[in-house]
């Protein structure tokens, strides 16, 4: 290949398609002795003349006949391979399957937006949510998931993660449940009843049962469930309690989502930091014009349906 010039491709496919050095020369925005060594050059490389005079015209010989079907298609695909990824990106015509790793609350209440958004302008694209059984970062680095979205934990100090929206815990009841009387919710009153323990490894990961323990106090657990929809179906159906982020009971577009599942939210009696639910990758997908665009349409419905 260290004798073929592409800048030299263009070239013909002007010549071909104008049939004149001169309006060649000013598609190209260059002079016209600059496209008559062109296409000197041209003859040279190709052995064949291209463009006989013919009267005060140019006629294609036989061979440039036959480039004249081939090149334009030629110098496109060239120009488009060796142009900037994003300018070759477009959604309408996207034809690809991201794989998302989150949990069931965030594909309940915001799965439905994210994939109308995102079939409004990519029609061809699937989203592929997978179960999040913990906070491995293996599958984001060897490329089995495209995005994460939770809480940053993974053990990779190279992952990227943008914020997407604050949460916090409550407390959460079916309706009409003893502890939601006229009484104070006060941490005696709260820890007399049995808790739905959530924890995807059995361990216990909250927040609450940590700020309990520096207390000497425990909550009765009875049982152990792996996701926050598990512990809410199990809540609503008993006088048991949990404790899930604000996110998995409303946001803007489901105000009233808990209360048409049968529950009821409430203030913990324990102070508990707020966090961040935010949206994980890793380096290597920074600049693919598809995964920068994915991760738009996922930010643009956080930030619609829970805003700050």
């Amino acid at each position: 290949m260290s004798r073929i010039d592409l800048n030299l491709l263009t070239a013909l496919d002007a010549l071909l398609s104008e049939r004149s050095v001169t309006k060649a020369a000013e598609r190209m925005k260059i002079s016209v002795s600059a496209m008559s060594r062109t296409l000197t050059r041209l003859r040279a490389s190709t052995g064949d003349r291209l463009l006989l005079q013919a009267g005060r015209t140019l006629v294609l010989t036989p061979y440039a006949e036959r480039l004249s079907q081939r090149i334009p298609a030629l110098a496109r695909e060239a120009e488009a391979a060796l142009s900037r990824a994003e300018y070759r990106f477009d959604p309408a015509t996207l034809e690809q399957r991201f794989t998302l790793r989150a949990g069931e609350g965030f594909i309940d209440l915001l799965g439905a937006a994210l994939v109308a958004r995102v079939h409004r302008v990519a029609p061809g694209v699937q989203l592929r949510f997978t179960p999040k059984p913990d906070w491995n970062a293996q599958p984001l680095r060897e490329g089995l998931i495209d995005l994460e979205i939770g809480v940053v934990k993974v053990s990779a100090p190279e992952v990227r993660a943008r914020r997407l929206f604050p949460d916090r815990y409550v407390g959460v009841c079916r309706k009409g449940h003893p502890l939601l009387g006229k009484k104070q919710i006060t941490v005696e009153r709260w820890l007399a009843y049995g808790h739905v323990m959530i924890s995807r490894t059995g361990d216990a990961e909250n927040p609450v049962d940590v700020a309990l323990e520096l207390d000497e106090r425990r909550r009765a657990l009875p049982i152990v469930v792996p996701s926050y929809t598990s512990a809410m179906q199990l809540v609503r159906r008993s006088d048991m309690l949990a404790v899930v982020p604000q996110s998995c009971l409303s946001n803007s577009h489901f105000p009233n989502y808990a209360a048409e599942e049968g529950l009821e939210s409430f203030a913990l009696p324990i102070e508990t930091p707020e966090f961040n639910v935010s949206a994980i990758w890793h380096p290597r997908l920074d600049h693919d014009p598809a995964q920068c665009w994915l991760r738009a349409q996922v930010m643009a419905v956080c930030a619609a349906l829970y805003p700050e």
